[in-house]
């Protein structure tokens, strides 16, 4: 089993943040705390889902991208630009202008992300084939649901298919062909467009390999607003740039819910929404569910047109989405056959870099390396669990009491965070109303116990 955090993208910024607990409430693996008036996240839980980012009323949680600048260290500023990018702009806008104005901005190549498809949905079901003792086979697609399954599903990390999403297969392609033109490989910057916080994460941590051929991230949000603003400048008037040609119909959707399960045999389910896709897998988990060949899960509602990063609404990203889809070939036979064949044609080459190594589990349900120890902890959450009220209300500054009971456990936290346990305890005389507020401050601040010290004339 792995030790240590992962990289996060997500940050809080303890001099915005107000302790109001919605970050806390809402996240999936309970890796946010309250403390001192502020959130605190802790590292080995958190799987970048974005969740918190997005209730913060705030913006106290940000998320830590490259800065756009970062492009002009290279000569070669390629930009890998997913689906759901061109799924943000209206209709009246199209590929030509998105791509003519990214060029103007510094980028010297454009290469659409699920160009990598054509070589991966044949290994998906390759991979199918050969590892059926492993149902169900997960998708490695989404790094959030990866996370999350290392550290809430940790029995299930082998089911995960250990093959590289598009994006990885794509800027190893791109890196070949610009080194078989004889550009150094230090003067190549491969940037990916990401629409949400885990994919930046996993390329400056990727799990199962040791590096990641992408240089940097570009915020999808930022980047959409810079090439937005730029062709309402121009009035509708592009330069004459010639476009890489358009993705297939099966490319074009991989990326939405349903675009990867679609393409594979057998039974296959695609859920999106990470706390959809984490009742799903306790069912997995409890074998309550069975004879499922293939699930593609994602972390955000309608997939990546939900990232974080994105801008427009993403049930009308999924439509424009949708709709090229259908005005390309229906058959999926490629849409841009040069595009088809220079990534097919380096399907030797891509297939014998396209396997990850083994995925170990970061369980946060292990309470201690040393079993003995484990076992006292977990009799001490247990008794301690017996002694709280169960409401889950947050004011110890844990989203629930299990995970109280866990924090005291482990020593980072004290019974007498449990207003319920304050208040017997000074009914029975072994603490204070001022031992009371002093750990009411320790967990909301100063500031939110201070204001209530005069509350007679009220």
């Amino acid at each position: 089993m792995e030790t240590g955090n992962f990289h996060h993208a997500l940050k809080i910024r303890e001099d915005l943040c107000i302790g109001c607990s919605h970050c806390m409430v809402v996240c999936p693996t309970e890796a946010i705390r309250v403390r001192n008036g502020k959130s605190v996240l802790f590292g080995d839980r958190c799987v970048d889902c974005g969740e918190c980012f997005r209730v913060c009323p705030v913006s106290a949680i940000i998320i830590d991208h490259d800065d756009f600048n970062h492009i002009f260290d290279y000569k070669y500023r390629v930009a890998l630009v997913p689906a759901v990018f061109t799924g943000q702009f209206p209709e009246d806008i199209s590929l030509r202008q998105i791509h003519s104005v990214m060029l103007e901005l510094g980028f010297t190549h454009i290469y659409e992300v699920e160009n990598g498809v054509e070589i991966l949905s044949r290994a998906i079901n390759d991979y199918t084939e050969s590892h059926s003792e492993n149902k169900p086979l997960i998708s490695s697609f989404c790094p959030a649901i990866i996370r999350l399954i290392q550290v809430k599903f940790p029995a299930l990390v082998d089911n995960i298919i250990r093959l590289k999403p598009p994006l990885d297969i794509s800027a190893h392609f791109l890196k070949k062909e610009l080194l078989t033109l004889g550009i150094p490989a230090e003067e190549i910057g491969i940037f990916y467009v990401t629409p949400c916080a885990a994919k930046i994460a996993a390329i400056k941590d990727p799990v199962g390999e040791s590096t990641s051929p992408i240089a940097g991230v570009i915020n999808m949000d930022f980047l959409f607003n810079k090439v937005y603003r730029k062709v309402k400048q121009q009035n509708g008037q592009s330069c004459a740039i010639p476009v890489s040609g358009k993705l297939s119909g099966k490319a074009t959707c991989w990326s939405l819910t349903n675009g990867e399960a679609g393409q594979v045999g057998g039974r296959c389910l695609a859920i999106d929404e990470i706390h959809n896709v984490i009742e799903f897998l306790e069912k997995i988990e409890n074998e309550e569910i069975t004879d499922i060949d293939f699930l593609e899960l994602r972390a955000c509602d309608e997939s990546c047109a939900g990232g974080v990063l994105t801008t427009s609404n993403r049930f009308l990203s999924v439509e424009r989405l949708r709709n090229h889809a259908d005005s390309y070939h229906e058959n999926d036979e490629p849409a841009h056959p040069d595009a088809f064949r220079k990534i097919t044609s380096e399907s030797e080459y891509l297939n014998e870099r396209i396997s990850i190594d083994p995925i170990k589990p970061r369980s946060i349900l292990k309470l201690d390396e040393n079993m003995a120890e484990a076992m006292k902890k977990m009799e001490k959450v247990n008794r301690i669990m017996q002694l709280l009220p169960m409401v889950d209300c947050g004011i110890c500054g844990a989203p629930t009491c299990q995970s109280l009971a866990q924090d005291i456990a482990q020593g980072e936290g004290s019974i007498q965070q449990c207003i319920f346990i304050q208040k017997i305890m000074e009914q029975k005389g072994e603490m204070s109303l001022d031992d009371s507020v002093e750990v009411m401050q320790s967990i909301w601040g100063f500031g939110k116990t201070n204001k209530y010290r005069d509350i007679k004339g009220i």
